[in-house]
């Protein structure tokens, strides 16, 4: 067993591996052969700062010339500022094979997780991508969303850092970028993510076009939502990775008003991707996601694997 470095999970994890790696790892738990551990979370307050320590983990079949693995994700925060770590075990053996250091993963496993999803719930002629936020998660989304959908101009809405996030965006993508307010962002959006911290919802759902995709990633807790009553009821689908984590800590879900998403309207992205749902061209399509640890073994088996660990 060793200990593998950040520098070591960059050298060889990129993020079309990381989207490839969880398309199967969704389709895995489709099929019933993956298995999700719930988060836990423990909080405290000592000497003035805010603690948290989180745990979550997955069991996944072996795949194609991947093995089988169990594995965990812990994590603490101190106001607000989080350190991660996950820990690979083998199935055949219940060997331990590697502790990862872990920030790296949650940069790229959100993005690409929500790369899977528009990868198979955007419309194909998506020409404009809206993002909310300009932090590390609203820049790793337009560069993962930019590989499954050719679009024309990037949207930034962002209470500080929009233009200097929309700048850097267009050097490197080489796209149209700018910064927007939130009306027209979510009014011209075909596919539009929320990476923020708001507790509060960000826009008026009834402005969202039809035939949008809308991603809300930004909260894993009940008490936030980025995302209104109003554009959940127009969704024809509610797409989550996991059910049981969902209606537990996406704040969208649980303070929703009842009746807004019914149980047939939900839908797990590892049975969409086994069955897809039908999609008509003016249907909105949401994707809320809290994180699940699938996401993270399934990331960290690739990198054991390269490294010759498994």
């Amino acid at each position: 067993m060793r200990l593998i470095t950040e520098a070591e999970v960059a050298a060889v994890l990129d993020p079309d591996s990381a989207v490839r790696a969880l398309r199967a790892a969704f389709a895995q738990h489709g099929r019933g052969r993956a298995q999700v551990l719930a988060r836990q979370r423990a909080t405290a307050t000592q000497g003035g700062a805010a603690l948290a320590i989180s745990a979550m983990g997955a069991i996944l079949d072996a795949d194609a010339d991947l093995p089988a693995v169990l594995g965990t994700k812990v994590y603490s925060a101190r106001n607000g500022r989080y350190h991660f770590l996950v820990s690979l075990f083998a199935a055949d053996s219940g060997e331990a094979l590697a502790t990862l250091q872990a920030n790296e993963f949650t940069r790229l496993r959100t993005a690409a997780a929500t790369a899977v999803a528009a990868d198979l719930l955007a419309l194909p002629d998506a020409r404009t991508l809206a993002v909310f936020g300009a932090g590390i998660q609203a820049r790793a989304h337009v560069e993962a969303l930019s590989r499954v959908r050719r679009f024309e101009r990037v949207l930034v809405c962002a209470r500080s850092g929009g233009e200097a996030l929309a700048r850097e965006l267009q050097a490197a993508l080489r796209l149209t970028v700018r910064s927007a307010a939130a009306a027209e962002a979510a009014a011209e959006a075909d596919v539009l993510v929320t990476a923020t911290r708001s507790a509060t919802p960000l826009f008026d759902g009834g402005l969202v076009k039809a035939g949008a995709f809308v991603a809300a990633v930004g909260s894993s807790t009940p008490a936030a939502r980025e995302l209104d009553d109003a554009l959940l009821g127009r969704a024809s689908v509610v797409a989550v990775e996991w059910l049981p984590a969902a209606c537990q800590e996406a704040g969208e879900l649980v303070q929703a008003a009842p009746g807004v998403v019914p149980a047939e309207r939900l839908a797990e992205l590892g049975s969409l991707i086994v069955e897809p749902h039908p999609r008509g061209p003016l249907d909105i399509v949401v994707y809320k996601s809290v994180g699940i640890g699938l996401e993270d073994v399934a990331l960290a088996r690739v990198v054991a694997r390269r490294l010759g660990l498994c």
